[in-house]
Order: C-alpha cells, then structure tokens, then sequence
C-alpha cells in the first residue's frame, strides 16, 4: 500500500498546470497603442529586465504601474502627457483611501511602493526623453513607518511547529526538511524554492544560495539537525517525487517541479496553524526566529547580517530591537528597584 498521503499523488500530477496554485501575471486587459501608458510601461519593464533587475522587483513594479494605468483609464487619462502632478496627488490620495481586500485600508509602506514605482517610471520616461518633464519629481510621499516585526516564535512554538508534519507521509518528511532548513538558516522563500541539489556541500555543512535578494550569491551553513531531516528527505523522498528527471530544484512538490513561493507560504501557514500558535506566521518569521534566537544565544549582529544576506547592517539591527530577553536580562541586573527586590527576597522570602 503506498504511504499516507500518495494515494491522490499522480491525480494531482494530471491537474491543469493553471490549477496548481501560485501567481499568473494580470495586465487587467489594458489596451496597447504606440505611446501610451500601457506600451511604454511594457518598453518600461523590459528595459529593468534588460538590465539584469530581479524577476520579483519587475513583477513587483508591473503589478503597481497597472493599478496606476487602470486608474487613470477610468478617468480618460491614456498617455503620458496627460498625467500631471495634480493627478498624481488625486492618484496618491485614492491610495490612502482605498481599501484591501480584506477591508483594511492600503497600508503607508504600500502607498509609498505604489508611488515610488510611479516616480521611478516617470524619471525614465524623462531620461528617454519621452517626456519633456517628470510631474512625480516633487511628489511628497508618505512619511514611512517605523513598526517593529511580528514577535518572533517562541522556542517551544518552533518544537510544535516542527512536530506537525506526519513523518509516516513522504510529503509530511518533506516538509520537516523545509522548516528545519528554513529554521536553521534563516533563508527567504524564494532562496529556499531556488536550491538545487548541487547548492548542499555536505561535507562543509553549507548551502549556496543563488540569486537572493539583489541578484546576489552567498553561503550560508546548515546546522547537523536541519542537514539530517534533508539528507533523509534526499534519500527516501525525493527520488519518489521526481518526473522529470532533468528537475534539478532541492525540494519538490507532488507534481515533480520546484515550489512557487506563494504555495510555499500557504503550506507553512497551515503548518504553523495546524501547530495550536495563536498568530499569523508563515516563512519569514521562521527566517526572523532564526536571527533572533541565535542574537538571543550571543551571536555578533554582523553574523548575523551575513547570514541573512541584508546589505546594511541597519537592516539587521531591527531584530536587536525585538529580542527583549536580552534586554530584559539588563534591566534585571542594573534597574535599582530589581536590585532593591531581589534584596528583600533574599531577607525577607517568605513575605514574597
């Protein structure tokens, strides 16, 4: 009898590829004639990608230039020329007032994507001397934010959540091997869907990770628990879901193929879910768990910078913010009144 779990497997490989979940690219039917928004944003998108821009930062850009462009089509508005600054700040307050699906309003970091991308677009347009001047120049965008990251799983939520997956399933051994990687080095999604079997040195204990954030390269070590769960996985699981044997990607879905992120994430969520935690997480507090509880263990910031493959060191420093046991652990040394209450207990212990 095959394991729990294989029995719908060659189903779900016959499946429309269109039904197997992740993102398809919308251009919402806009129209194309030479010169207006919708041709020069798509001469726009190639001219990023011609310049070796990452696939996610052009999807990224596409997705928020054609919100603006079925905006201004519902106003008439068709071509360049015609965008001025007013428009833009009737656009900019339309952003601030429009809500998500969910029914929250856009929040001020989505505002500012969404403007920034319009800014950038419309600067090229200048550059190519398409346009005589730039009406986003002088837009006044948003003041950003400063929020803190979701708090960090707690150890004993990532022993939960690790403890989900049914080992007696091939695709529950699969998915231990993904979180305990995941936990382990702290990667992205996408850096994770983007291993390939030859990026694990196992003698090293490493992972070469290809194209993170930046189209940049980088090594990262995996810890021996993490480097265990895959090896068994690459024995016992892998070899069971492959169809294509020219398939090269590390972890594999029922189908055969490498994952799309956002299935990824969605598979982790119910993970995370299924685990009794009381809060939203997915892949990236996994990667944040990592950075803060080796900063908690007494990592050096600038390890961990490495790890995570941040480019300024100030983005790291937001995960100094959120391990509070550390701070908790001054406070509890230096504040007068812990010492003035420790002091009592040690005399007076039982009228505590």
């Amino acid at each position: 009898m095959p394991a729990k779990g294989y029995r719908t497997t060659e189903w779900l490989r016959r499946r429309d590829r269109r039904k197997r979940g992740g993102k398809d690219r919308h251009d919402h039917g806009v129209e194309r004639r030479p010169g207006n928004l919708a041709a020069t944003i798509d001469t726009y998108l190639q001219w990023l990608g011609d310049r070796n821009y990452a696939e996610g930062s052009v999807e990224s850009r596409r997705y928020g230039l054609y919100a603006f462009v079925c905006w201004a089509d519902a106003r008439d508005i068709d071509t360049p020329e015609q965008v001025s600054r007013p428009l833009l700040e009737s656009y900019q307050r339309h952003l601030a007032r429009r809500p998500k699906t969910d029914g929250k309003p856009l929040g001020i970091t989505s505002q500012r994507s969404h403007l920034g991308t319009l800014q950038a677009y419309f600067s090229w347009l200048c550059k190519q001397r398409l346009l005589p001047a730039n009406p986003a120049s002088d837009l006044e965008l948003p003041r950003p934010e400063h929020r803190l990251p979701q708090e960090a799983f707690g150890r004993a939520e990532i022993e939960a959540i690790l403890s989900v997956p049914d080992l007696e399933d091939p695709l529950g051994l699969r998915d231990r091997a993904i979180l305990e990687t995941f936990y382990s080095t702290g990667l992205r999604r996408m850096e994770l869907t983007r291993l390939e079997c030859s990026d694990l040195n196992r003698p090293r204990r490493t992972l070469r990770v290809r194209q993170g954030k930046g189209n940049k390269d980088r090594v990262v070590p995996i810890g021996r628990r993490a480097l265990r769960w895959v090896d068994k996985y690459l024995a016992d699981v892998r070899p069971r879901l492959v169809v294509d044997g020219s398939e090269n990607a590390l972890f594999l879905t029922c189908y055969g193929e490498g994952f799309n992120p956002d299935v990824l994430s969605r598979r982790v969520s119910a993970i995370v879910r299924a685990a009794g935690v009381e809060r939203r997480g997915s892949c990236h507090l996994l990667r944040h768990s990592c950075a803060t509880h080796m900063l908690e263990g007494g990592a050096d910031i600038r390890f961990i910078q490495k790890l995570l493959g941040h480019a300024k060191l100030e983005t790291t420093a937001i995960y100094t913010e959120v391990s509070i046991r550390q701070l908790q652990k001054v406070h509890e040394r230096t504040h007068p009144a812990e010492a003035q209450q420790e002091s009592r207990q040690k005399d007076r212990p039982e009228a505590l």
